[in-house]
């Protein structure tokens, strides 16, 4: 099943459907809303990539109603768009988006995206994520831990929801950059040794028991793990 563009930009549409389809992918494009929620409800959809700023009917509405058709509710959607504001990012995810990639962006970024939601499927992120005592509000990238507020800058929302989201896996250094950072940092770099330093003195130094652990020679977890008798 091919991947569905919605993109009302002549250049930016035909380089997506150019650049997708010598990537390997079967692609359609739709140049405004409607017409690409017409294509979606056909059936024949595996992804779309979603701009937000189309005519008529704009890339908030093809979203909801996606969400509410038990025939395409599924689909995953990634938005790529130029609109980069925080309360952007988190009205597409509330309303039900996989992804979002702001414009100008790197075509291999896009394309790893692309990948990474088409393995995963079409399983929803949990809004709340829970370890122990410690809660994750996904959406308002909120941490709470014992009922306690716990302030995180963006890069260490964005650590700590990797390693939870993922919790009990062993991540390593070069995953945690390509994750985090969207780049590839070299192995012997201590740059993720420490952000994980800063990020464990806010997340565990105050609390007795400690969610974030070293693997040596492996990378990083986080888990419960059980006390010792």
């Amino acid at each position: 099943m091919p991947i569905l563009i919605i993109e009302d930009e002549p250049k930016t549409g035909d380089y997506l459907l150019r650049g997708l389809s010598e990537s390997g992918f079967a692609v359609r494009l739709a140049r405004t809303g409607r017409d690409g929620l017409a294509l979606a409800r056909e059936g024949e959809t595996e992804l779309i990539v979603l701009d937000i700023m189309l005519p008529g009917m704009d890339g908030w509405q093809v979203l909801e109603a996606l969400r509410a058709d038990p025939a395409t509710e599924q689909i995953p959607v990634l938005f790529l768009t130029a609109r980069d504001e925080v309360q952007d990012r988190v009205r597409g995810l509330e309303l039900g988006a996989d992804d979002y990639l702001v414009k100008p962006f790197a075509f291999v970024e896009l394309v790893a995206r692309i990948r990474t939601l088409l393995r995963r499927g079409p399983v929803r992120e949990e809004e709340v994520l829970r370890i122990g005592d410690m809660e994750i509000d996904v959406l308002r990238r909120r941490v709470r831990r014992s009922g306690a507020a716990v302030t995180l800058t963006s890069q260490e929302f964005a650590l700590l929801h990797l390693l939870a989201r993922r919790q009990g896996q062993v991540l390593s250094r070069s995953l945690i950059a390509s994750q985090v950072w969207d780049m590839n940092f070299d192995s012997d770099t201590n740059v993720i040794d420490a952000a994980v330093r800063r990020l464990r003195r806010k997340i565990d130094d105050p609390f007795q028991q400690k969610l974030i652990h070293t693997r040596r020679g492996m990378g990083y977890v986080c888990e419960l793990e059980a006390s010792a008798p």
